[in-house]
């Protein structure tokens, strides 16, 4: 019995462990990029900003989900593209993960070309939003 609760010990520090450091590589990720965060909010149905405008260069998508109630996600598209078709979609865009109620996070670094895209949320679901590279 003993042999047992010490094996179940060492799993979980690796467990915890191993999250802290998948953690530390995401802040260091970002801190190492030139990317700049783009802060976005959603709530029941929408974004909060309805409309963005950046500079070509590297981003990084952080979407907060204000009391939706559900998980929410963020796709990102060029526009002109049919948005249903996932093979439109710039996958470093999306959250590395679904974004629980009331809780934050964060795209992978996202290199974005001048020109027009749409991002909407088909979780939460929500109409489709202008974002411009100039």
């Amino acid at each position: 019995m003993k042999k047992i609760i010490s094996i179940v010990v060492i799993a979980l520090t690796f467990t915890l462990t191993g999250n802290a450091q998948d953690g530390m590589k995401k802040d260091a990720m970002m801190k190492d990029s030139k990317a700049t965060i783009v802060s976005l909010e959603q709530t029941k149905g929408e974004f909060t900003q309805k409309e963005i405008t950046l500079k070509k260069g590297d981003y990084i998508f952080e979407i907060s989900n204000s009391n939706v109630g559900h998980q929410v996600g963020f796709v990102l598209v060029p526009k002109g593209k049919d948005a249903s078709k996932p093979e439109n979609h710039i996958k470093t865009a999306y959250v590395t993960k679904a974004v629980e109620n009331n809780s934050k996070e964060t795209s992978n670094v996202t290199s974005l070309a001048k020109g027009e895209y749409v991002y909407f949320c088909p979780l939460n679901p929500t109409p489709q939003y202008t974002l411009t590279v100039e």
